[in-house]
Protein backbone atom coordinates (compact mmCIF):
# COMPACT_ATOMS: atom_id res chain seq x y z
CA UNK A 1 0.00 0.00 0.00
CA UNK A 2 1.60 3.32 -1.05
CA UNK A 3 2.77 5.28 1.85
CA UNK A 4 1.29 8.68 3.03
CA UNK A 5 3.90 10.93 1.39
CA UNK A 6 4.00 8.77 -1.63
CA UNK A 7 0.03 9.88 -2.19
CA UNK A 8 0.51 13.11 -1.27
CA UNK A 9 3.35 13.51 -3.95
CA UNK A 10 0.59 11.76 -6.69
CA UNK A 11 -2.14 14.50 -5.46
CA UNK A 12 0.44 17.27 -5.86
CA UNK A 13 1.76 16.04 -9.46
CA UNK A 14 -1.51 15.69 -10.57
CA UNK A 15 -2.84 18.97 -10.15
CA UNK A 16 0.96 20.30 -11.48
CA UNK A 17 0.15 18.26 -14.70
CA UNK A 18 -3.42 19.77 -15.38
CA UNK A 19 -2.03 23.22 -14.97
CA UNK A 20 0.67 22.65 -17.35
CA UNK A 21 -2.12 21.16 -19.94
CA UNK A 22 -4.15 24.31 -18.93
CA UNK A 23 -6.97 22.04 -18.03
CA UNK A 24 -6.98 24.51 -14.39
CA UNK A 25 -5.66 28.02 -16.34
CA UNK A 26 -4.93 31.26 -13.95
CA UNK A 27 -7.78 32.17 -11.21
CA UNK A 28 -9.61 28.67 -12.12
CA UNK A 29 -11.10 27.37 -8.60
CA UNK A 30 -9.79 23.90 -8.07
CA UNK A 31 -12.08 20.73 -6.53
CA UNK A 32 -12.94 20.87 -3.38
CA UNK A 33 -10.72 18.81 -1.24
CA UNK A 34 -13.50 16.43 -0.78
CA UNK A 35 -14.96 16.06 -4.07
CA UNK A 36 -10.98 15.62 -5.27
CA UNK A 37 -10.55 13.61 -2.60
CA UNK A 38 -13.15 11.00 -3.83
CA UNK A 39 -12.12 11.21 -6.92
CA UNK A 40 -8.38 10.38 -6.59
CA UNK A 41 -9.73 7.83 -3.97
CA UNK A 42 -7.46 8.87 -1.19
CA UNK A 43 -8.15 10.25 2.25
CA UNK A 44 -9.34 13.85 2.67
CA UNK A 45 -6.27 14.99 4.78
CA UNK A 46 -4.12 13.60 2.12
CA UNK A 47 -5.88 16.45 -0.58
CA UNK A 48 -5.13 18.95 1.89
CA UNK A 49 -1.36 18.43 2.66
CA UNK A 50 -0.80 18.23 -1.01
CA UNK A 51 -3.14 21.41 -1.52
CA UNK A 52 -1.19 23.08 1.86
CA UNK A 53 2.32 22.17 0.10
CA UNK A 54 1.03 23.45 -3.48
CA UNK A 55 0.23 27.04 -1.70
CA UNK A 56 3.40 27.22 0.20
CA UNK A 57 5.24 26.63 -3.13
CA UNK A 58 3.25 29.96 -4.66
CA UNK A 59 1.38 27.56 -6.72
CA UNK A 60 -2.01 27.90 -5.76
CA UNK A 61 -3.77 30.07 -3.00
CA UNK A 62 -6.78 29.86 -0.96
CA UNK A 63 -9.70 32.55 -1.16
CA UNK A 64 -11.30 32.71 2.23
CA UNK A 65 -14.69 31.01 1.87
CA UNK A 66 -14.00 29.79 -1.11
CA UNK A 67 -11.26 27.42 -1.79
CA UNK A 68 -7.94 27.30 -4.25
CA UNK A 69 -6.99 28.97 -7.25
CA UNK A 70 -4.65 28.79 -9.38
CA UNK A 71 -1.99 31.49 -9.05
CA UNK A 72 0.23 33.28 -11.76
CA UNK A 73 0.11 33.12 -15.10
CA UNK A 74 -0.70 30.83 -17.92
CA UNK A 75 1.68 27.43 -17.83
CA UNK A 76 4.08 26.78 -20.96
CA UNK A 77 1.53 24.54 -22.79
CA UNK A 78 2.44 21.06 -22.21
CA UNK A 79 1.35 19.10 -25.02
CA UNK A 80 2.21 15.59 -23.28
CA UNK A 81 -0.03 16.29 -20.54
CA UNK A 82 -3.52 17.16 -22.74
CA UNK A 83 -5.83 14.50 -23.05
CA UNK A 84 -6.38 11.28 -21.29
CA UNK A 85 -2.73 9.97 -19.59
CA UNK A 86 -1.29 7.46 -22.05
CA UNK A 87 2.02 5.29 -21.60
CA UNK A 88 5.28 6.84 -23.18
CA UNK A 89 5.41 3.83 -25.67
CA UNK A 90 2.16 4.65 -26.91
CA UNK A 91 2.15 8.35 -27.26
CA UNK A 92 2.26 9.68 -30.60
CA UNK A 93 4.39 12.50 -29.65
CA UNK A 94 7.19 10.49 -28.33
CA UNK A 95 6.75 7.61 -31.06
CA UNK A 96 7.11 10.51 -33.79
CA UNK A 97 10.60 11.21 -31.85
CA UNK A 98 12.12 8.02 -31.88
CA UNK A 99 11.30 7.48 -35.88
CA UNK A 100 13.14 11.15 -36.31
CA UNK A 101 15.86 10.79 -33.86
CA UNK A 102 16.47 7.33 -34.74
CA UNK A 103 20.25 6.54 -36.54
CA UNK A 104 20.22 6.32 -40.54
CA UNK A 105 21.41 2.79 -40.21
CA UNK A 106 18.61 2.03 -37.98
CA UNK A 107 15.63 -0.11 -38.90
CA UNK A 108 12.45 1.67 -38.67
CA UNK A 109 9.18 0.23 -39.75
CA UNK A 110 7.32 1.78 -37.22
CA UNK A 111 7.70 5.36 -39.26
CA UNK A 112 5.68 6.55 -41.80
CA UNK A 113 8.26 7.66 -44.99
CA UNK A 114 10.04 5.78 -47.61
CA UNK A 115 14.24 5.49 -47.19
CA UNK A 116 15.58 8.15 -49.08
CA UNK A 117 16.58 4.98 -51.44
CA UNK A 118 13.90 4.59 -52.26
CA UNK A 119 13.47 8.30 -53.42
CA UNK A 120 13.88 10.40 -56.82
CA UNK A 121 16.73 11.31 -55.82
CA UNK A 122 18.42 11.86 -59.52
CA UNK A 123 15.36 13.89 -60.30
CA UNK A 124 15.20 16.03 -57.29
CA UNK A 125 18.99 16.68 -58.45
CA UNK A 126 17.92 17.38 -62.03
CA UNK A 127 15.56 19.71 -60.38
CA UNK A 128 17.32 21.70 -58.16
CA UNK A 129 19.78 22.01 -61.10
CA UNK A 130 17.22 23.42 -62.95
CA UNK A 131 15.60 25.81 -60.53
CA UNK A 132 19.10 27.25 -59.45
CA UNK A 133 19.52 28.58 -63.36
CA UNK A 134 15.64 30.25 -62.69
CA UNK A 135 15.34 34.16 -62.27
CA UNK A 136 16.95 35.36 -58.91
CA UNK A 137 13.77 36.15 -57.55
CA UNK A 138 12.57 32.31 -57.42
CA UNK A 139 15.88 32.32 -55.27
CA UNK A 140 15.35 34.96 -52.94
CA UNK A 141 11.92 36.73 -52.93
CA UNK A 142 8.45 35.57 -50.76
CA UNK A 143 5.81 34.39 -52.87
CA UNK A 144 2.92 35.69 -53.32
CA UNK A 145 -0.06 34.53 -50.76
CA UNK A 146 -1.35 31.96 -52.56
CA UNK A 147 1.57 30.71 -53.41
CA UNK A 148 3.75 29.55 -57.01
CA UNK A 149 1.26 30.07 -59.66
CA UNK A 150 2.15 27.21 -62.21
CA UNK A 151 2.52 24.67 -58.76
CA UNK A 152 -1.19 25.75 -58.19
CA UNK A 153 -2.34 25.13 -61.45
CA UNK A 154 -1.10 21.87 -62.00
CA UNK A 155 -2.62 20.57 -58.56
CA UNK A 156 -6.13 21.75 -59.89
CA UNK A 157 -4.77 19.51 -63.35
CA UNK A 158 -3.98 16.48 -60.70
CA UNK A 159 -7.20 16.94 -58.51
CA UNK A 160 -9.27 16.98 -61.55
CA UNK A 161 -8.20 13.92 -62.40
CA UNK A 162 -9.25 12.55 -59.13
CA UNK A 163 -12.73 13.54 -60.12
CA UNK A 164 -11.82 17.16 -57.84
CA UNK A 165 -13.09 20.30 -59.85
CA UNK A 166 -11.25 23.14 -58.13
CA UNK A 167 -9.68 26.50 -59.86
CA UNK A 168 -5.92 27.52 -58.86
CA UNK A 169 -6.92 30.58 -56.97
CA UNK A 170 -9.14 27.98 -54.79
CA UNK A 171 -5.39 26.61 -53.63
CA UNK A 172 -3.31 27.48 -51.18
CA UNK A 173 0.37 26.56 -50.87
CA UNK A 174 1.95 25.60 -46.99
CA UNK A 175 5.03 25.15 -45.89
CA UNK A 176 3.46 21.40 -45.86
CA UNK A 177 0.60 18.76 -44.66
CA UNK A 178 1.14 19.65 -41.21
CA UNK A 179 1.02 23.16 -41.39
CA UNK A 180 -1.82 23.11 -43.70
CA UNK A 181 -4.12 21.34 -40.99
CA UNK A 182 -2.68 23.28 -38.55
CA UNK A 183 -3.84 26.26 -40.50
CA UNK A 184 -7.58 24.69 -41.26
CA UNK A 185 -7.60 24.32 -37.15
CA UNK A 186 -6.36 27.79 -36.07
CA UNK A 187 -9.28 28.75 -38.78
CA UNK A 188 -12.90 26.48 -37.57
CA UNK A 189 -11.87 25.66 -34.21
CA UNK A 190 -11.93 26.69 -30.41
CA UNK A 191 -10.55 24.84 -27.29
CA UNK A 192 -13.39 22.93 -26.26
CA UNK A 193 -14.51 21.92 -29.64
CA UNK A 194 -15.33 18.67 -30.21
CA UNK A 195 -12.94 16.86 -33.61
CA UNK A 196 -13.47 13.32 -35.15
CA UNK A 197 -10.99 11.07 -36.28
CA UNK A 198 -10.77 7.72 -37.24
CA UNK A 199 -10.19 5.15 -34.71
CA UNK A 200 -7.36 4.15 -35.62
CA UNK A 201 -6.34 7.57 -37.30
CA UNK A 202 -2.53 8.86 -38.46
CA UNK A 203 -1.13 9.71 -34.73
CA UNK A 204 -0.14 13.12 -35.15
CA UNK A 205 -3.88 14.17 -36.17
CA UNK A 206 -4.39 13.37 -32.66
CA UNK A 207 -0.82 15.44 -31.64
CA UNK A 208 -1.61 18.47 -33.38
CA UNK A 209 -5.51 18.46 -31.69
CA UNK A 210 -3.32 18.60 -28.66
CA UNK A 211 -2.05 21.84 -29.14
CA UNK A 212 -5.33 22.79 -30.48
CA UNK A 213 -7.46 22.11 -27.34
CA UNK A 214 -9.74 20.56 -28.52
CA UNK A 215 -11.95 16.98 -27.58
CA UNK A 216 -10.84 14.11 -29.94
CA UNK A 217 -13.32 11.37 -30.37
CA UNK A 218 -12.88 8.27 -32.68
CA UNK A 219 -15.00 6.53 -34.75
CA UNK A 220 -13.91 2.55 -35.92
CA UNK A 221 -12.80 2.83 -38.85
CA UNK A 222 -13.57 -0.95 -41.94
CA UNK A 223 -12.04 -1.72 -44.68
CA UNK A 224 -14.43 0.72 -46.46
CA UNK A 225 -14.24 3.78 -44.48
CA UNK A 226 -15.75 4.67 -41.28
CA UNK A 227 -18.53 3.28 -39.74
CA UNK A 228 -21.49 4.95 -41.05
CA UNK A 229 -23.58 3.44 -37.67
CA UNK A 230 -21.19 4.50 -35.41
CA UNK A 231 -20.05 7.89 -36.93
CA UNK A 232 -24.15 8.56 -36.99
CA UNK A 233 -23.98 8.05 -33.34
CA UNK A 234 -20.87 10.48 -32.54
CA UNK A 235 -22.71 13.01 -34.58
CA UNK A 236 -25.82 13.08 -32.31
CA UNK A 237 -23.65 12.34 -28.99
CA UNK A 238 -21.28 14.68 -29.93
CA UNK A 239 -22.26 17.24 -32.30
CA UNK A 240 -18.39 17.41 -33.67
CA UNK A 241 -17.27 20.77 -35.86
CA UNK A 242 -14.98 18.89 -37.93
CA UNK A 243 -14.33 15.55 -38.97
CA UNK A 244 -10.22 14.88 -40.08
CA UNK A 245 -9.51 11.51 -42.08
CA UNK A 246 -7.21 10.03 -45.19
CA UNK A 247 -8.66 10.24 -48.51
CA UNK A 248 -7.62 7.10 -51.14
CA UNK A 249 -5.25 4.67 -48.57
CA UNK A 250 -5.99 5.19 -44.88
CA UNK A 251 -3.37 5.51 -42.56
CA UNK A 252 -2.66 3.40 -40.70
CA UNK A 253 -4.69 0.42 -42.32
CA UNK A 254 -4.66 0.95 -46.02
CA UNK A 255 -7.74 0.55 -46.31
CA UNK A 256 -9.89 2.83 -49.26
CA UNK A 257 -13.23 4.58 -49.00
CA UNK A 258 -16.15 3.46 -50.80
CA UNK A 259 -18.33 5.23 -52.73
CA UNK A 260 -21.56 4.12 -50.98
CA UNK A 261 -19.77 5.00 -47.57
CA UNK A 262 -18.30 8.34 -49.04
CA UNK A 263 -22.39 9.65 -50.04
CA UNK A 264 -23.49 8.52 -46.96
CA UNK A 265 -20.81 10.60 -44.41
CA UNK A 266 -21.38 13.39 -46.67
CA UNK A 267 -24.90 13.66 -46.12
CA UNK A 268 -24.42 13.21 -42.03
CA UNK A 269 -22.20 15.76 -42.28
CA UNK A 270 -24.21 18.67 -43.93
CA UNK A 271 -27.18 17.23 -41.73
CA UNK A 272 -25.02 17.76 -38.62
CA UNK A 273 -23.30 21.38 -39.87
CA UNK A 274 -19.86 19.48 -39.91
CA UNK A 275 -16.54 20.77 -42.07
CA UNK A 276 -14.40 17.82 -43.36
CA UNK A 277 -11.06 17.88 -43.85
CA UNK A 278 -9.58 14.88 -46.33
CA UNK A 279 -5.63 14.66 -46.73
CA UNK A 280 -4.69 12.72 -49.22
CA UNK A 281 -1.04 12.53 -48.99
CA UNK A 282 -0.68 8.99 -50.38
CA UNK A 283 -2.17 10.15 -53.58
CA UNK A 284 0.84 8.93 -56.00
CA UNK A 285 0.66 5.76 -54.17
CA UNK A 286 -2.55 4.38 -56.08
CA UNK A 287 -2.99 2.46 -58.50
CA UNK A 288 -6.73 2.72 -59.15
CA UNK A 289 -7.82 6.28 -57.53
CA UNK A 290 -10.44 6.11 -54.46
CA UNK A 291 -13.08 8.08 -54.47
CA UNK A 292 -12.57 11.34 -53.03
CA UNK A 293 -14.74 13.02 -50.79
CA UNK A 294 -13.83 16.64 -52.28
CA UNK A 295 -14.92 15.16 -55.30
CA UNK A 296 -18.55 14.39 -54.58
CA UNK A 297 -19.00 17.41 -52.54
CA UNK A 298 -18.08 20.16 -54.74
CA UNK A 299 -15.65 21.80 -51.57
CA UNK A 300 -19.04 22.74 -50.10
CA UNK A 301 -18.07 21.63 -46.64
CA UNK A 302 -15.18 19.29 -47.42
CA UNK A 303 -11.68 20.83 -47.06
CA UNK A 304 -8.75 19.06 -49.55
CA UNK A 305 -4.99 19.23 -47.95
CA UNK A 306 -2.17 17.16 -49.09
CA UNK A 307 1.70 17.42 -49.51
CA UNK A 308 5.04 15.80 -51.31
CA UNK A 309 6.89 14.77 -48.36
CA UNK A 310 5.85 11.15 -49.17
CA UNK A 311 6.99 10.38 -52.86
CA UNK A 312 9.13 13.69 -53.77
CA UNK A 313 11.09 15.15 -50.09
CA UNK A 314 10.52 15.30 -46.76
CA UNK A 315 13.40 17.98 -46.98
CA UNK A 316 11.62 20.20 -49.37
CA UNK A 317 8.13 21.38 -47.13
CA UNK A 318 5.61 22.30 -49.56
CA UNK A 319 1.60 21.44 -48.58
CA UNK A 320 -1.67 22.37 -50.10
CA UNK A 321 -5.20 23.29 -49.10
CA UNK A 322 -8.17 23.48 -51.79
CA UNK A 323 -11.42 24.75 -50.17
CA UNK A 324 -14.35 27.19 -51.14
CA UNK A 325 -13.28 30.30 -52.29
CA UNK A 326 -14.52 32.92 -49.41
CA UNK A 327 -12.45 30.07 -47.07
CA UNK A 328 -9.43 30.42 -49.24
CA UNK A 329 -9.42 34.42 -49.13
CA UNK A 330 -9.76 34.05 -45.24
CA UNK A 331 -7.17 31.43 -44.93
CA UNK A 332 -4.88 33.95 -46.89
CA UNK A 333 -5.08 36.54 -44.25
CA UNK A 334 -3.76 33.28 -41.71
CA UNK A 335 -1.20 32.31 -43.58
CA UNK A 336 -0.16 36.18 -44.10
CA UNK A 337 -0.48 36.60 -39.81
CA UNK A 338 1.15 33.84 -39.17
CA UNK A 339 3.91 32.94 -41.79
CA UNK A 340 3.90 35.93 -43.47
CA UNK A 341 4.08 33.99 -47.05
CA UNK A 342 5.87 31.17 -48.61
CA UNK A 343 8.87 30.67 -50.87
CA UNK A 344 9.29 30.44 -54.17
CA UNK A 345 12.28 27.97 -53.95
CA UNK A 346 10.45 25.15 -52.79
CA UNK A 347 7.33 25.08 -54.50
CA UNK A 348 9.65 25.50 -57.81
CA UNK A 349 11.45 22.81 -57.05
CA UNK A 350 8.51 20.63 -56.21
CA UNK A 351 6.71 21.66 -59.80
CA UNK A 352 9.65 20.47 -61.89
CA UNK A 353 10.42 17.53 -60.53
CA UNK A 354 6.56 16.57 -60.43
CA UNK A 355 6.53 17.74 -64.43
CA UNK A 356 9.69 15.37 -65.25
CA UNK A 357 9.04 12.74 -67.99
CA UNK A 358 12.00 10.52 -64.70
CA UNK A 359 8.56 10.96 -61.71
CA UNK A 360 5.86 9.20 -63.52
CA UNK A 361 8.64 6.74 -64.25
CA UNK A 362 9.69 6.59 -60.90
CA UNK A 363 6.39 6.11 -59.34
CA UNK A 364 5.67 2.92 -61.88
CA UNK A 365 8.82 1.56 -60.70
CA UNK A 366 8.04 2.52 -56.51
CA UNK A 367 4.33 1.29 -56.96
CA UNK A 368 5.56 -2.26 -58.63
CA UNK A 369 8.54 -2.53 -55.14
CA UNK A 370 5.56 -1.64 -52.69
CA UNK A 371 3.65 -4.48 -54.24
CA UNK A 372 6.58 -6.96 -54.08
CA UNK A 373 7.42 -5.56 -50.47
CA UNK A 374 4.26 -5.97 -49.22
CA UNK A 375 3.57 -9.31 -50.46
CA UNK A 376 6.94 -10.34 -48.52
CA UNK A 377 5.83 -8.59 -46.00
CA UNK A 378 2.94 -10.40 -45.62
CA UNK A 379 4.83 -13.84 -45.61
CA UNK A 380 7.17 -13.18 -43.59
CA UNK A 381 5.25 -11.74 -40.81
CA UNK A 382 3.07 -14.05 -41.22
CA UNK A 383 5.41 -16.83 -39.92
CA UNK A 384 5.70 -15.15 -36.96
CA UNK A 385 1.85 -15.20 -36.41
CA UNK A 386 1.32 -11.51 -37.29
CA UNK A 387 -1.78 -11.61 -40.16
CA UNK A 388 -2.61 -7.97 -41.74
CA UNK A 389 -6.05 -6.86 -41.00
CA UNK A 390 -6.50 -6.29 -44.84
CA UNK A 391 -4.21 -6.88 -47.40
CA UNK A 392 -4.09 -3.15 -49.35
CA UNK A 393 -4.34 -2.63 -52.83
CA UNK A 394 -1.04 0.03 -52.68
CA UNK A 395 0.48 1.96 -50.42
CA UNK A 396 3.58 1.07 -47.57
CA UNK A 397 1.48 0.19 -44.75
CA UNK A 398 0.36 -3.11 -43.33
CA UNK A 399 -1.87 -3.04 -40.18
CA UNK A 400 -1.56 -6.21 -38.23
CA UNK A 401 -3.29 -8.40 -35.81
CA UNK A 402 -0.17 -9.77 -33.49
CA UNK A 403 -0.73 -13.41 -32.12
CA UNK A 404 -3.26 -14.05 -29.62
CA UNK A 405 -1.64 -12.24 -26.07
CA UNK A 406 0.71 -10.30 -27.64
CA UNK A 407 0.63 -6.07 -26.26
CA UNK A 408 1.85 -4.21 -28.72
CA UNK A 409 3.68 -1.69 -26.67
CA UNK A 410 5.66 -4.34 -24.67
CA UNK A 411 7.17 -5.68 -28.59
CA UNK A 412 7.89 -2.55 -29.53
CA UNK A 413 9.51 -1.45 -26.24
CA UNK A 414 11.25 -5.16 -26.25
CA UNK A 415 12.32 -4.16 -29.86
CA UNK A 416 13.73 -0.40 -29.39
CA UNK A 417 16.60 -2.25 -26.68
CA UNK A 418 17.39 -3.72 -29.52
CA UNK A 419 17.61 -1.30 -32.03
CA UNK A 420 14.39 -1.66 -34.38
CA UNK A 421 11.68 1.32 -34.16
CA UNK A 422 7.94 -0.14 -34.35
CA UNK A 423 4.64 1.95 -33.89
CA UNK A 424 2.34 0.18 -31.67
CA UNK A 425 -1.78 0.35 -32.37
CA UNK A 426 -2.26 2.47 -29.27
CA UNK A 427 -0.55 5.31 -31.09
CA UNK A 428 -3.04 5.33 -33.55
CA UNK A 429 -6.62 4.53 -31.65
CA UNK A 430 -7.85 7.61 -29.50
CA UNK A 431 -9.95 4.51 -27.90
CA UNK A 432 -6.92 2.86 -27.16
CA UNK A 433 -8.30 0.08 -27.98
CA UNK A 434 -5.91 -1.66 -30.52
CA UNK A 435 -3.34 -2.68 -28.27
CA UNK A 436 -2.83 -6.12 -30.48
CA UNK A 437 -2.45 -3.95 -33.61
CA UNK A 438 0.73 -2.59 -34.54
CA UNK A 439 1.67 -0.62 -38.03
CA UNK A 440 4.37 -1.86 -40.54
CA UNK A 441 5.65 -0.26 -43.26
CA UNK A 442 6.71 -2.61 -45.61
CA UNK A 443 9.15 -0.27 -47.33
CA UNK A 444 11.31 -0.09 -44.11
CA UNK A 445 11.30 -4.23 -43.58
CA UNK A 446 13.86 -5.14 -46.05
CA UNK A 447 16.58 -5.74 -43.24
CA UNK A 448 16.09 -9.12 -41.99
CA UNK A 449 17.22 -7.85 -38.43
CA UNK A 450 13.80 -6.56 -38.30
CA UNK A 451 12.47 -10.24 -38.44
CA UNK A 452 15.20 -11.87 -36.09
CA UNK A 453 14.08 -9.38 -33.67
CA UNK A 454 10.99 -9.42 -33.36
CA UNK A 455 11.26 -13.17 -33.56
CA UNK A 456 13.00 -13.11 -30.42
CA UNK A 457 10.77 -10.55 -28.61
CA UNK A 458 7.54 -12.86 -29.31
CA UNK A 459 9.36 -15.69 -27.73
CA UNK A 460 10.50 -14.11 -24.94
CA UNK A 461 7.26 -12.99 -24.74
CA UNK A 462 5.12 -15.92 -25.03
CA UNK A 463 7.98 -17.64 -22.59
CA UNK A 464 8.22 -14.98 -19.50
CA UNK A 465 6.30 -16.29 -16.49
Amino acid sequence: MPRQGTKIRTVMEAIRTRIAARTYPPDARLPSVRALAKNMQVSVSTVVEAYDRLAAEGVIGARAGSGFYVLGHAAPLALAHIGPPRERDVDPLWVSRQSLEAADAMPKPGCGWLPASWMDVDGLRSALRAVARADGAVLADYACPLGLPALRELLARRMAAVGIEVPAEQIMLTDSGTQALDMVCRFLLEPGDTVLVDDPCYFNFQALLRAHRVQVVGVAYTPQGPDIAAFAACLQQHAPRLYITNSGIHNPTGGTLSASTAHRLLQLAEQAGMVVVEDDIFADFEVQPAPRLAAFDGLARVIHIGSFSKTVSASLRCGYIAARADWIDSLVDLKIATSFSGGFLAAQVVRTVLTQSGYRKHLEALRARLARERDRAVERLGALGITPWLVPRAGMFLWCRLPDGIDAARLARASLQEGVVLAPGNVFSPSLSARNLMRFNVSQLTDSRVFDVLAQALHQMRTAP
